[in-house]
């Protein structure tokens, strides 16, 4: 069985984040799309929101799995058995950032791969740091967010 995991803040989902998972769903059996919890970094909206929007967005798909965890993304992998890391590419930034932390995991666990998929190029401006600034300020985000996905 083919498991990978996405993990995120996904504070909140965005359709760069929507971009990825539709490009690797077809390829695994089985994505758990993993909210990652930090105590010293509550985020802007709590867990359980992140979580029901996700649900919501991702409804449509029976291969993928919504979760929330604390500590090392590459332990949860070893726990669930995840031989596959998902991480989405907006730019060259990006990338530079997440191949550090890939071969990071890949000195934790060498049995894990990251795949690095880019976000269509419509959505490469779109971060959930750009989408809650515009919230903060009383921007309209909608244009950024999955169909459903209301920000209060």
């Amino acid at each position: 069985m083919k498991i990978a995991v996405f993990p995120g803040s996904f504070d909140p989902v965005t359709l760069g984040h929507l971009s990825v998972i539709e490009a690797v769903a077809p390829l695994f059996d089985k994505i758990y799309v993993a909210i990652g919890v930090n105590a010293d970094k509550p985020g802007c909206f709590p867990v359980e929101q992140r979580k029901q929007w996700l649900q919501q967005v991702l409804s449509s798909f029976d291969n993928i799995e919504i979760i929330d965890y604390n500590g090392l993304t590459v332990d949860l992998c070893k726990t669930l058995n995840a031989k596959f890391l998902v991480r989405g590419l907006r730019n060259v930034i990006d990338f530079q950032y997440e191949k550090d932390m890939a071969e990071a995991n890949r000195k934790l666990w060498p049995e894990l791969q990251t795949l690095f998929i880019p976000t269509l190029p419509e959505y490469s401006c779109i971060s959930s740091s750009v989408v809650r600034d515009v919230f903060r300020h009383g921007g309209d985000c909608s244009q950024f967010l999955p169909k459903g996905v209301k920000l209060k």
